[in-house]
């Protein structure tokens, strides 16, 4: 069977703290990257802030994520480097084909993503009934949008 989708780049990487003023002092004022956004999820435990580096198709998002609750699950603090985003042309086939693989997924399936794109999430681990995993990495898929997939295909 044909692979039905292409991974065409890097949409984001995640990164962790348990302060966002100390990840923004390092990756705001340090190095120089725009916060374009923010986020604030009780569900997903997570207070984000949106940051942006290069233009257009090939703009990468830096999400720095600070729990709501520490103590709570999910852990977006833990690890560190929380999840990396790719940029998938065809989302809905591209899981449907992993998922006849023995890809695990982590539970919600597709659904809207923070910045507006669908998407959903391998699981860093693998089970017995879907043993295929990112091994031990969080991975986001994201939808690409036309002008996403036109540049990077």
């Amino acid at each position: 069977m044909s692979r039905p989708f292409k991974v065409l780049g890097i949409q984001q990487v995640a990164i962790g703290g348990e302060s966002k003023e100390k990840l923004s002092k390092f990756w705001v004022e340090v190095m120089g990257l725009t916060k374009v956004s923010d986020y604030k999820s009780e569900k997903e435990n997570v207070d984000e802030d949106i940051l942006s580096m290069g233009n257009g198709p090939f703009k990468v998002e830096i999400d720095l994520m600070q729990p709501i609750d520490p103590n709570k699950s999910p852990k977006v603090h833990d690890p560190k480097l929380n999840h990396i985003g790719l940029w998938i042309d065809k989302l809905e086939e591209c899981v449907e084909y992993l998922t006849k693989q023995g890809v695990r997924f982590t539970p919600g399936g597709i659904r809207k993503g923070a910045a507006g794109y669908n998407v959903c999430f391998i699981h860093p681990k693998g089970n017995e009934e879907f043993p295929l995993c990112s091994e031990g990495v969080l991975v986001e898929l994201v939808q690409a949008p036309e002008d996403v997939i036109k540049a990077l295909s």
